[in-house]
């Protein structure tokens, strides 16, 4: 490549290694949890008991003392429902989830096997249950009172400990009883084998008692963060809605900022989320909304630790009947695209597979409908999903290499092409313009394009763009080992802790496949790179990419270090198989001039212009 289609390979770099330093995760890591910090408020023994906990009623507010019904109970009780793939506790405080055990899920210090179930308390919890409530209502009565069921202590007479079977389902009801006879019932559905929970809320008695005709169903408290770098974690944490057929997102990105979003109108479910993990709240019919709410904060936590909180609302209509019924489901499980396509709705916007200056509408479609279910069908034959990388690497290679292949021809005509540009330069070496015209006539001559080395790497980027955000963030890839010392494949394998940060970077932390793949691009660019005045890329873009990759998952790094490997066999069988370019004039050069010719001939012509201006 002459010098001018290396500074725009150069720029093209640039641009890509900024933008890979701007969105890649922090290095820190939280400091180690406590395993106690997860554990349950009480035992299976005092949850058998009617009354485990008691708070005096004197501790309520008393204007809403006013609306409870005198026999209302003031005690908080636990319910345990264990399905095959979950653990919930659910409190009557509020007839709401206190905790949400993932049996398929570790949390990231534990070693127990997926789907123990001996020690639950091993397995992901997604509620932030000292912070309160997560899943309420609110609404304000005729006469000014705000009622808010995580405040209230709701009555539940059922089994306190319940154990489903394979294909089980089970209905809970939690009662509130108000004076004159009014009640609300919050009725959820269990199925042993989903993540979704059916909920129903029925109001007795409210006709002509709700205030505006409306009230509020809420997510508090955003869900809990469960990885080890909750700075990473917090990076693919945000709240989003559903709405106008889009997903509408709403990220808190700085420390100390609080973000909101209102909408109105048809909304099909609203979210909260963390790296791989979601809450979601979906009405029945998203018609009969009138709106929603979201809010954000992002806060540090110790040294260098943040975590982001977020509220999602939903507002709807109370249509002022003496018995009404509004239902709603529940999901809070993993962002997993098999799993949220079976319950529809257009869930599966939650998956993330990121996006490069805006142009998610070419980069999702190749990692949704190519790539994901490539990555699928591979692990149902390979069940080591460092093998799976491996051969995924493979076929992409192949699929590219049409494009690689035409790429290295071009550099080859170019590297031929080199002397005779070398000659124009010596000729005309006093006269810029006359050079770059001769150099473009020299390219017509022999039917060069100079920008046809950078093309089909520019053609590669969405693939490759694609790949980043899948391998950044599909659950698939959680917690999953692959040979010696990659212990997970979601996170960065690392060999060496420098116990000081890198300037700029921030990096401390050496990862293995990284060093690795720095070398191999190393190699790679000493292969294909002939120009002296490249020498520089040679030793700069391996240092460059090895330092910024430090924090990437190893996953990732596994996958760029084995297509280099891939490359680099590549770029020796094209140099050894391959025949000498021989440099032949076309038959009719100015039939057509490419886009480089035509963009120096309109520079030329602009200069001109400006050199009579100047006489």
């Amino acid at each position: 490549m002459d010098r001018q289609t290396t500074l725009a390979f150069v720029l093209i770099g640039i641009v890509l290694m900024v933008w890979l330093y701007i969105t890649a995760p922090s290095p820190t890591d939280v400091q180690q949890q406590k395993k106690t910090t997860d554990t349950t408020a009480v035992t299976e023994k005092e949850i058998g008991k009617q009354k485990p906990l008691v708070q005096q009623t004197e501790e309520k507010d008393s204007t809403i003392l006013k609306v409870l019904s005198e026999s209302s109970s003031a005690e908080e009780s636990f319910v345990i429902v264990e399905t095959k793939i979950a653990r919930y506790e659910l409190s009557t405080k509020g007839g709401n989830f206190q905790k949400v055990f993932l049996k398929n899920f570790n949390n990231w210090y534990s070693h127990h096997k997926k789907g123990d179930e001996d020690d639950y308390k091993n397995h992901v919890q997604l509620i932030n249950y000292s912070r309160g409530g997560s899943y309420d209502f609110a609404l304000v009565t005729e006469d000014g009172i705000a009622l808010n069921s995580s405040e209230l202590f709701f009555e539940y007479s059922g089994n306190y400990s319940n154990k489903l079977r394979e294909k089980d389902s089970l209905t809970l009801d939690f009662t509130l009883k108000l004076k004159n006879g009014k009640s609300i019932i919050k009725r959820f559905l269990f199925r042993s084998d989903s993540y979704e929970i059916e909920n129903e809320i029925i109001f007795n008695g409210f006709n002509d008692y709700v205030s505006n005709n409306s009230f509020d169903i809420i997510w508090n408290n955003g869900i809990r963060f469960v990885e080890h770098n909750s700075v990473d974690e917090a990076n693919y944490s945000n709240s989003s809605a559903y709405s106008g057929g889009e997903q509408v997102i709403i990220d808190a990105s700085t420390v100390g900022e609080k973000i909101t979003k209102d909408f109105r109108g048809r909304v099909d479910w609203v979210a909260v989320r963390n790296k791989y993990f979601a809450a979601v709240v979906l009405p029945e019919n998203p018609n009969n909304v009138e709106g929603a709410y979201l809010e954000g904060n992002r806060y540090a936590v110790g040294k260098d630790g943040v975590k982001e909180i977020y509220e999602a609302r939903l507002t709807l209509p109370f249509k002022n009947q003496i018995q009404e019924t509004h239902k709603f489901s529940v999901y809070i499980g993993p962002v997993d695209y098999k799993q949220l396509e079976l319950l529809g709705r257009n869930l599966i916007a939650l998956v993330d597979f990121g996006s490069f200056f805006g142009l998610k509408f070419i980069v999702r479609p190749i990692a949704e409908y190519i790539l994901l279910p490539l990555f699928q069908f591979l692990h149902m034959f390979i069940p080591n999903y460092g093998f799976v990388i491996i051969v995924f690497s493979l076929i992409i290679k192949l699929a590219v290499y049409p494009l690689t292949k035409q790429s290295y021809q071009s550099m080859k005509k170019m590297q031929a092409l080199q002397p005779k540009i070398a000659e124009l330069k010596e000729k005309y070496k006093e006269d810029p313009q006359k050079l770059n015209s001769e150099t473009m006539k020299l390219y017509s001559t022999y039917g060069i394009n100079p920008a046809g080395g950078c093309l089909p790497i520019l053609l590669q980027m969405p693939i490759f763009i694609a790949l980043w955000g899948m391998f950044q963030s599909v659950i698939e890839l959680r917690q999953q080992p692959f040979v010696w010392w990659i212990k997970d494949l979601s996170t960065p394998d690392v060999i060496y802790d420098l116990g000081f940060k890198l300037p700029l970077f921030g990096v401390q932390q050496i990862s293995g496949l990284a060093l690795l793949m720095g070398i191999t691009t190393f190699f790679q660019q000493k292969m294909t790179m002939k120009d002296p005045s490249q020498k520089m890329l040679v030793y700069l873009m391996p240092i460059m990419l090895t330092i910024l990759f430090m924090t990437f998952p190893s996953g990732l790094n596994l996958y760029y270090f084995m297509f280099n490997v891939f490359s680099i066999a590549q770029q020796y069988y094209i140099n050894k198989a391959g025949k000498d370019v021989e440099l032949v004039p076309v038959a009719n050069p100015n039939k057509k001039k490419g886009f480089m010719a035509r963009l120096m001939e309109a520079a030329e012509q602009q200069t001109k212009q400006q050199q009579k201006k100047k006489k």
